[in-house]
């Protein structure tokens, strides 16, 4: 079993903020994660056409993005970057990606020797696994997804990368009807208990070859379950997902992502995992996150509000294309690197609980995801957690149910606004957590016959059950 924690590393809430961790990380080339400022993280990528050949894939990589950001980091003055490569499918084979991580491992290292800008790469690999094939290794002999996900993992460690990440799938099955059929159940069972028993099959894995190249593994992040229930519920004009579905989600994926530092990540872990900030608040570990400078990608309800307490701060992600002003990644650095400087800048002047707070209390009232991702209610979802460390349902159930009631003590307290619907949706959340066993082994029973006509895809197996 992982290591589980069960200890809050912030005693409270207020001792959080950007650019700090308890336990700050230096690798790759004059990198510094947590020590006292904020690194901007850039992500792309390539054009379509451009994986059809090897060459061509590293070229679009290496020679145009690679080389793009980095001269235009140099020209703006930034003294940090990181630069993040998301594999695209293509690059599950060894002879598509091995060029690509070792081009930018060569190029970083130019530049870092020519200018002395501080620079890393993260690999993100792909995970493709179906749970309609199984998702560990030898469930189906024809199915090569499992295969394919650790061969990336030694391709990218063996061939330079400074840091090794995921978005891994496990628990997609239930988390895809969950988010189409409003079943928090559903949930629960996917994300939070199952979900969290993939990542500990896969970052055990991962770590062990991460340390044996001396890469950083980095982290994970629930993208496949709470942020297609975030992205579903949008904004305002939406209605199809109701946003307090979505916040309660959220907090259910933070105890998932929590089992890769217990596998023995590091951090910085994933962007996109918005739940970072409730990690955070349990492992002191540096934190990855996007917002306002990833409307690129899409938008979100706390553009703002994610800055808080971020150790690395990214774009999202960037199609590589031309702008009036160069390349789109050349553009997209731009805002990234002066909204980092900003935050840098606050440090230096000792404002920075400042602008956290600025940038918090503009988005946390916006929407019930932002006012539980604040990083006040954030620690609350995290003591739940960490006082549930033991047992992944119950923590997972324990941050579902403390986000719940956080997002009704608002709005009782006349702080968030919620539609009728909202409110509605989020009362059934409530009874229906309070009514579930609080017993694991009945927990599994009731959610195996409740949904095995519904999820048809599920396959114990794919769990180690």
């Amino acid at each position: 079993m992982a290591k589980k924690f069960t200890k809050m590393a912030y005693s409270n809430p207020d001792e959080m903020v950007f650019g700090h961790s308890k336990s700050p990380i230096s690798y790759g080339l004059g990198i510094k994660v947590g020590a006292g400022r904020v690194i901007p993280e850039l992500n792309y990528a390539p054009r379509p056409g451009s994986e059809k050949s090897s060459e061509r894939l590293r070229k679009e990589y290496v020679d145009y993005i690679s080389k793009d950001a980095l001269d235009r980091a140099i020209t703006l003055g930034f003294p940090d970057l990181q630069l993040e490569t998301e594999w695209v499918s293509q690059m599950a084979r060894p002879e598509m990606s091995a060029p690509v991580v070792a081009g930018q491992r060569d190029l970083i290292q130019k530049y870092h020797d020519e200018y002395g800008i501080n620079l890393a790469v993260r690999h993100t690999i792909p995970d493709q696994r179906e749970a309609s094939q199984g998702l560990r290794l030898g469930m189906d002999k024809e199915a090569s997804y499992p295969e394919h996900f650790m061969t990336c993992v030694e391709t990218a460690c063996e061939n330079g990368a400074n840091v090794l990440s995921v978005e891994s799938v496990g628990g997609k099955e239930f988390a895809d009807y969950a988010v189409t059929h409003g079943d928090i159940t559903a949930f629960l069972f996917g994300v939070g208990y199952l979900g969290s028993m993939d990542m500990e099959y896969c970052w055990k894995q991962m770590v062990n070859i991460a340390k044996k190249h001396k890469v950083v593994p980095g982290g994970d992040t629930n993208c496949s379950g709470a942020n297609v229930s975030m992205f579903m519920a949008g904004g305002m004009l939406d209605n199809d997902v109701q946003r307090t579905f979505s916040a309660v989600t959220r907090c259910i994926s933070a105890a998932r992502t929590l089992v890769a530092p217990e596998c023995g990540a590091t951090g910085p872990d994933k962007d996109c995992g918005y739940e970072g900030v409730i990690v955070k608040t349990i492992t002191g570990l540096p934190a990855a996150q996007e917002g306002k400078n990833c409307q690129c990608a899409h938008a979100d309800l706390q553009g703002n509000l994610m800055a808080q307490i971020t150790d690395v701060w990214s774009n999202e992600s960037v199609e590589y294309h031309p702008e009036f002003g160069g390349s789109s990644v050349q553009c997209w650095l731009g805002s990234l690197g002066y909204e980092v400087s900003l935050m840098n800048t606050a440090i230096q002047m000792g404002q920075q609980k400042t602008l956290r707070d600025l940038y918090m209390v503009s988005d946390r009232t916006r929407g019930p995801e932002g006012y539980v991702l604040a990083y006040d209610n954030a620690w609350k979802v995290g003591k739940a957690i960490a006082e549930n460390g033991d047992n992944y349902y119950l923590r997972a159930k324990a941050a579902a149910t403390t986000g719940a009631k956080v997002i009704m003590e608002g709005y009782d307290k006349k702080e968030l606004v919620l539609t009728s619907k909202q409110l509605l949706v989020l009362k059934k959340i409530i009874t229906e957590l309070e009514g579930l066993p609080d017993n694991e082994d009945s927990f599994y029973e009731y959610c195996v016959k409740k949904y095995k006509d519904e999820v048809p895809d599920f396959n114990p197996k794919s769990y180690g059950l």
